[in-house]
C-alpha cells in the first residue's frame, strides 16, 4: 500500500486497469502479496493454496468481493471484502506512491457499506507502509496479533495427557467434531458469524495439498474431539520448509490439562517428520494466549495489526 491522498477522491493514475478477479487469478495475488510480504516482512508467509482455500469457500463469490488493478498485464495491487467487516489488500512495493492502495482503501469501504457493514479493517505489518497509510486514512487499530515460530532444533516441552485421553490424526468422521471445537473456542472472542463446516472444510481437508496427517486431534475416554489442532506445511519459498499451526483449539470443558500444549507437541513433531525445520503459529491480543506460546518457548518473528474504519451511512 501507498501514499496517503483524500480517500473519497482517489483515482488511479492513466494506464492502469481494473476488473473483478476469478479463480485463475490467484497465481497472481499470491505473487501480488508475497512481494509485498518479502518487502516489508523479509519473508513470504502467505501461499498460493491459502488464497485458493479462501477462495473455494461456498460462501464466498470471488468475483463479486475481489478487484484487481493492472498495469497492462501484470496485476500491481489487489483487494478482496471477505465480511463481515474484514478485507485484504496488497500493493507490489515497486508500484507503490501512485495512489493504488489509497484507491484499493475506497473500494474496500465502498462494496463493505454497500453489503450493510458498519465497518471495515484488515491486518498489516505493524510500521509497514500499509499500517502507516490506513492510520493516515483513519483507521484505528482494533487488535494486535503475532507470528511466533520454533528456533530450529528446539523443543516443546512434553505434557503428559491425562488418562485415557490420546492424540492422533483425526479420522474423517471426525472433521465436524473438529469444526466444533474450533468454532466454539474462537467464538468466545471473536465477533463474527459462525463459520459453516463447508467453508471450514474449504479452507483445511479441501485445501490444495492437505493429508489427513495435518488435522490432529485429542480424544477423551468416550473417543470425543476436545481439542484441535491444524498443521499447514509450507512450500520452500524462500528458507527451509516450515509448519504452521494454523488453528489450535480446546473444548472449555477440557481446559487446564495441558491439551494445546500436547497437541502442540504432537504437531511440530509430526511436520519435522513430514519435512519441515521450523515450526510456528499466530495468536492475537483478543486470546491472551500470547504468554503460553513464549512460556513453551516460541519467539515474535513479525507484529501485525488490525486497522479498522467506521463506515458512515
Amino acid at each position: 500500500m501507498d501514499d496517503v491522498t483524500d480517500v473519497r477522491r482517489a483515482e488511479l493514475p492513466a494506464g492502469l486497469s481494473t476488473r473483478p478477479l476469478d479463480p485463475s487469478d490467484a497465481t497472481a495475488v499470491f505473487e501480488t502479496i508475497a512481494a509485498q510480504e518479502r518487502h516489508d516482512l523479509g519473508t513470504v508467509e502467505i501461499e498460493e493454496a491459502d488464497i485458493v482455500g479462501d477462495w473455494q469457500r461456498p460462501s464466498f463469490d470471488v468475483a463479486a468481493s475481489t478487484v484487481g488493478v493492472f498495469d497492462g498485464d501484470l496485476m500491481v495491487g489487489y483487494a478482496e471484502f471477505s465480511g463481515p467487516d474484514r478485507g485484504d489488500a496488497a500493493v507490489r512495493p515497486e508500484h507503490r506512491g501512485r495512489g493504488i492502495g489509497t484507491w484499493l482503501a475506497r473500494w474496500m469501504q465502498d462494496l463493505a457499506r454497500s453489503r450493510g457493514a458498519a465497518l471495515v479493517g484488515m491486518p498489516v505489518p505493524e510500521h509497514s507502509a500499509g499500517d502507516r497509510l490506513l492510520a493516515a486514512l483513519g483507521y484505528h487499530v482494533r487488535w494486535n496479533s503475532w507470528v511466533l515460530k520454533l528456533p530450529v532444533g528446539a523443543v516443546v516441552p512434553e505434557r503428559p495427557l491425562p488418562a485415557g485421553y490420546a492424540v492422533r490424526a483425526a479420522e474423517p468422521p471426525e472433521y465436524e467434531q473438529a469444526h466444533t471445537v474450533v468454532e466454539d473456542a474462537f467464538l468466545e472472542w471473536s465477533v463474527r458469524p459462525r463459520e459453516s463446516y463447508d467453508d471450514f472444510a474449504a479452507t483445511t481437508v479441501l485445501r490444495p495439498g492437505f493429508a489427513p496427517w495435518q488435522l490432529r486431534v485429542v480424544t477423551d475416554a468416550d473417543a470425543q474431539v476436545v481439542a484441535t489442532a491444524i498443521v499447514m506445511l509450507t512450500d520452500e519459498v524462500d528458507a527451509a520448509r516450515e509448519a504452521f499451526i494454523a488453528r489450535l483449539a480446546t473444548r472449555s470443558d477440557q481446559r487446564g490439562r495441558g491439551l494445546a500444549q500436547a497437541l502442540m507437541v504432537d504437531a511440530f513433531a509430526v511436520a519435522r517428520a513430514h519435512g519441515a525445520l521450523v515450526c510456528g503459529l499466530s495468536t492475537d491480543s483478543r486470546t491472551g494466549a500470547l504468554g503460553l506460546y513464549e512460556k513453551v518457548g516460541m519467539q515474535v518473528t513479525s507484529t501485525w495489526v488490525n486497522r479498522a474504519i467506521a463506515l458512515a451511512g
